[in-house]
């Protein structure tokens, strides 16, 4: 089994190389959001656990995530691997992470860092705000979200490169050009299906 997390912050393309990785390699997709979303309307019991949190505007506890996860990857057995996108993102869930997969008798294989110079992460944001009526269209909060993402992912960045794990991928080319470059690195690993 192949474990890929990609990284990257908003803008970077991570939603659409995800998608293409996905395809490409028949890997599992693991979006925590998405993860969050299907367990709340499915009400299972981790579900309504998050479900009390969200309602208060507090951050789901990792704990829930990882069950979360680990109930994603039970249902999936015969699967090739998966890519995890937007988890984990601190340390603590990077260590949470690696128990888990451990605990299954598999582990992350590659990290997959996206880096896009910030302005054109702003106009891309910007541009995708206007296009889509997101609210996270204006300069200032894209700006505070990109600061975010530094200040919490660094350190899981770190946490990677020390295990020899880490890989920085200029995103800031086209989409098929970052995807030749993002799989030429999971080629050492795992070929296209």
């Amino acid at each position: 089994m192949f474990n890929l997390v990609l990284f990257g912050p908003p803008g970077s393309g991570k939603g659409t190389q995800s998608a293409n990785i996905v395809t490409t390699y028949q890997l599992q997709h693991i979006s925590t959001g998405d993860l969050l979303r299907d367990e709340v309307s499915r009400q299972t019991p981790l579900g309504v656990e998050a479900k009390k949190y969200m309602d208060q505007g507090l951050l789901v506890p990792d704990e829930v995530v990882i069950g979360m996860i680990s109930s994603k990857i039970d249902e999936s057995p015969e699967a090739r691997g998966f890519v995890f996108d937007g988890f984990p993102r601190t340390r603590a869930q990077a260590e949470a992470l690696d128990k888990l997969l451990e605990f299954k008798q598999t582990q992350i294989d590659l990290v997959l860092a996206l880096e896009v110079p910030e302005p054109q992460l702003i106009t891309r944001l910007v541009g995708r705000g206007q296009s889509s009526g997101r609210s996270d269209d204006n300069e200032e909060v894209i700006i505070k979200r990109i600061k975010e993402y530094h200040s919490k992912t660094e350190p899981v960045a770190g946490y990677y490169h020390t295990q020899g794990k880490l890989e920085r991928i200029k995103g800031d080319g086209g989409i098929d050009d970052t995807f030749k470059l993002l799989s030429k690195e999971i080629d050492n690993y795992l070929l296209p299906a």
